[in-house]
């Protein structure tokens, strides 16, 4: 978790950060205090907090050996060198051997800014700090040291943020914002989505964001009874409603399928071309691609400290993002790059070995028909799976592991399934270590399945957290670890991706695809993120139909064909990066969007000349 660096003292200055949940004085033996050197000549580098007996950390007094990271048995620690100018472009700090942020993204009027990073990275500390929720401290946490307003805004003297911050001291800057955790609105709120919506429709445009977003048959039900998507969409439509000056947007796309994701895009976008600040964080990138002018990046240690890099344009910040590097500051913040294979499918390592065969298969419900067309999964194969929500999609998966039965035709499945499901449980009753155990027999320390699983995905150093306690991230990486550790042929993964970040959205994809091709495995993977079903799968299978009434699936096909196809009633085109392979949308009615739709050819999959 942590690292340490050897920079010269007079070129850095030390970050040290405790995880608070995961130092454990009472379990450990206080190993980072008996072991740290500068203890060990009689200093107090490391001693133990009063209160509750965890870990204190001197930034003075620490040498940056990292030691102290070693040895604690839980990565609790994180200490690292960081340049000493950054000192005076301390934003906030939250108290001692806790998270910091440097820098600030820059509102732009007219525009939308997509801020893009890992998640802990300090997104919602910024949104805090420039909705007017947050007061920077400039790194001073003690109550007593606290800066006044007219000390921060010499601290942005020179700056677009000091009239910005004016605006906030004075009471005059109106933000709008659409949090990221949109199941709490239900607790806060009682009544109708029509009721929320009237309610702040300080811009009398609720009846036509309604519209746009797919709301008009939801506005009647109680907002305790929204579906996630439905949520997600009434969140956006209230915060667009409102009549403010800056628009934040966090992760707007979770929940929503690829036709819904494309509608919020479109209204956020309409918000800059009123003249409005529009932010945005996105962590799926062929949304953000096509949603926003500008991106921030913001890098650092997750839960440790942030810092955001200067504004570029979006093709630029993704690029750069992806090759974890930025030219203009001549650094690198991750020491591999994401790299995207422009080639087709790999049809060498897919046998034409069936694991599973099925006929035509239906299903109805009372207001729902679902028919399936006939296929096959082959082995080595991964299957993506892509369409709007409720168009059968976790119906079909659940045929497949048997959880249902189809009302007609035969599924023959000469292999185990496992199954990760859509919509994930926390009423675990113990930590993660024991979850794993359950899933596989035992993974002990230093056995293949913690080498080639486990540790690739993240696991191990949350192993001594309560599952109850876990963020939507890390139960999400517990919930695909726990499927893959089981013994199967095939491992059916319902939207892997929701609540990760680009980084570990990228990391699982690339693991998956290692991992079935590896172990001779089959997967089928639902999710709406394109990029990630274009970088997993080998083949596709499309859902259409009408959303809540009937669903239809296309037999199994190429990808190629399948992309095509599915862009293609989406009305949007992809081309490759030619810096990083990478699919990049079209933007739409330009020259290159234009040539592609006159040729048929809506998924560009020719290497970049």
């Amino acid at each position: 978790m942590g690292k340490s660096n050897s920079s010269s003292p007079e070129s850095t200055h030390r970050v040290a950060v405790l995880d608070d949940e995961l130092c454990q004085p009472k379990k450990c033996g206080l190993e980072c205090i008996t072991y740290c050197p500068v203890n060990k000549t009689g200093g107090e580098c490391i001693v133990q907090r009063p209160e509750d007996g965890k870990a204190l950390i001197s930034e003075e007094l620490c040498t940056g050996c990292g030691i102290c990271i070693k040895v604690c048995p839980f990565d609790a620690i994180v200490i690292v060198n960081l340049a000493k100018e950054l000192q005076s472009e301390k934003i906030h700090q939250y108290g001692v051997n806790s998270y910091r942020l440097y820098r600030l993204p820059v509102p732009k009027k007219g525009s939308v800014v997509g801020l893009l990073g890992r998640n802990g990275m300090g997104k919602s500390t910024v949104v805090n700090i420039l909705s007017g929720g947050l007061k920077p401290n400039l790194g001073r946490f003690e109550e007593s040291r606290s800066p006044d307003w007219d000390e921060i805004y010499r601290n942005f003297q020179g700056t677009e943020l000091k009239s910005h911050f004016e605006k906030i001291a004075q009471g005059q800057l109106r933000a709008s914002i659409k949090p990221q955790l949109v199941y709490l609105i239900a607790k806060a709120f009682k009544g109708t989505a029509k009721e929320i919506l009237n309610k702040f429709d300080d811009r009398k445009v609720g009846g036509e964001l309604a519209e746009k977003l797919g709301l008009k048959n939801t506005l009647d039900k109680n907002v305790a009874d929204l579906s996630g998507g439905e949520l997600q969409r009434l969140a956006v439509a209230v915060a667009a409603a409102r009549d403010a000056e800056y628009y934040f947007f966090d992760e707007p796309s979770s929940y929503n399928d690829i036709y819904q994701r494309l509608a919020v895009a479109k209204v956020i976008q309409e918000l800059a071309h009123e003249g409005k600040s529009v932010m945005v964080v996105e962590h799926d990138m062929t949304l953000l691609d096509y949603l926003a002018d500008y991106v921030h990046i913001i890098y650092g240690e997750p839960g440790a400290y942030g810092i955001v890099a200067g504004l570029q344009s979006t093709k630029a910040g993704i690029n750069n993002f992806l090759e974890g590097f930025l030219p203009a500051e001549n650094l690198r913040f991750r020491d591999r790059a994401f790299k995207f294979d422009a080639a087709s499918s790999i049809e060498d390592v897919v046998l034409e070995i069936p694991v599973a065969k099925y006929s035509e298969l239906t299903k109805s419900f009372p207001s729902f028909n679902l028919h399936v067309s006939a296929g096959q999964i082959r082995k080595g194969e991964v299957l993506g799976i892509v369409g709007a929500n409720a168009l059968g999609k976790t119906t079909f998966m659940k045929m497949l592991a048997g959880v249902d039965k189809p009302d007609s035709g035969s599924i023959e499945v000469g292999a185990k399934i496992s199954y990760k499901p859509q919509y994930l449980s926390q009423d675990y009753e113990g930590d993660v270590r024991s979850l794993m155990y359950a899933a596989y027999q035992n993974p002990t320390d230093g056995s293949p399945v913690e080498e080639q699983i486990i540790i690739p995905m993240g696991i191990k150093k949350l192993y001594d957290k309560s599952v109850k306690n876990l963020s939507g991230g890390e139960l999400q990486k517990v919930a695909v670890t726990a499927s893959l550790l089981r013994d199967a042929d095939i491992y059916a993964l319902d939207e892997p991706s929701a609540f990760l970040d680009v980084e570990d959205r990228i990391a699982l994809a690339k693991f998956i695809q290692r991992f079935i091709r590896a172990q001779g495995k089959s997967a089928i993977i639902v999710d709406h993120d394109l990029q990630i079903i274009d970088l997993v799968a080998d083949s596709l299978l499309i859902f259409e139909g009408t959303p809540g009434a009937e669903g239809f699936s296309t037999a199994p096909m190429r990808k190629e064909s399948g992309m095509n196809r599915f862009l293609k009633a989406l009305s949007i085109t992809y081309r490759r990066d030619e810096s990083t392979g990478r699919p990049r949308v079209n933007k739409e009615g330009g020259r290159l969007d234009r040539e592609q739709k006159e040729s048929g050819d809506y998924y560009y999959v020719k290497k970049a000349q």
